[in-house]
């Protein structure tokens, strides 16, 4: 693949739609290699976590399209090798996080799949990217499930900060584009709709 022509996008927009989907691949081994191999390579690159993360959850049966999916992860890294993580000492130190889900976007548990990531000033330190543990029955469970996840995280990055004495100035922020959610956090009553929240989140 090192004279392979770079893509400038991971993932076609269309995933069931990918042709080659019945014929499996010859090699499962040789996948199952080049996928873990990815893995080690999202510490680093988080822009293709998802993709990664995707990928690797065809390991057991992979098809031609998961091959293919698979070189297509491996164009877009040629394209994108001087990506990085960038840290500068003159950033602020204010933690924020932003978070995000689908819903029901596993099309044989119908789970959703969220994820965040979180910020030290200018500079990405923590991000996740995985399916939630249950299925949920509207998208704004999801992202309440999500969301929780994340002020978790936050809780946890604030406790680490302050005992490497570096306590942060100001209140972590978590960012949520679901509004319904959102209220939600601030009024956490038992509306018909959310009644069946489980009390962890």
């Amino acid at each position: 693949m090192l004279d392979c022509s770079p893509m400038p996008t991971l993932l076609p927009l269309q995933l069931d739609r990918v042709p080659h989907q019945e014929e499996y691949f010859s090699d499962a081994k040789y996948f199952r290699s080049l996928a873990g191999k990815l893995q080690y390579l999202t510490l680093t690159r988080p822009d293709f976590q998802f993709a990664v993360n995707l990928v690797c959850q065809r390991m057991h049966k992979p098809t031609m399209a998961d091959f293919h999916m698979l070189k297509r992860v491996l164009r877009y890294i040629k394209g994108t090798i001087t990506m990085g993580l960038h840290f500068y000492s003159t950033s602020d130190s204010s933690l924020k996080a932003f978070c995000d889900s689908d819903w029901a976007g596993c099309s044989e548990t119908r789970r959703s799949t969220g994820g965040f990531f979180t910020m030290l000033g200018s500079n990405l330190i923590s991000w996740s990217a995985k399916r939630q543990d249950s299925v949920s029955r509207s998208s704004t469970e999801a992202e309440y499930m999500t969301l929780s996840d994340t002020a978790a995280e936050l809780s946890w990055i604030t406790d680490v900060l302050r005992e490497l004495g570096f306590p942060t100035t100001k209140p972590a922020a978590a960012y949520c584009d679901n509004l319904y959610a959102v209220h939600l956090t601030a009024n956490p009553v038992l509306h018909k709709k959310s009644k069946h929240f489980a009390t962890h989140y």
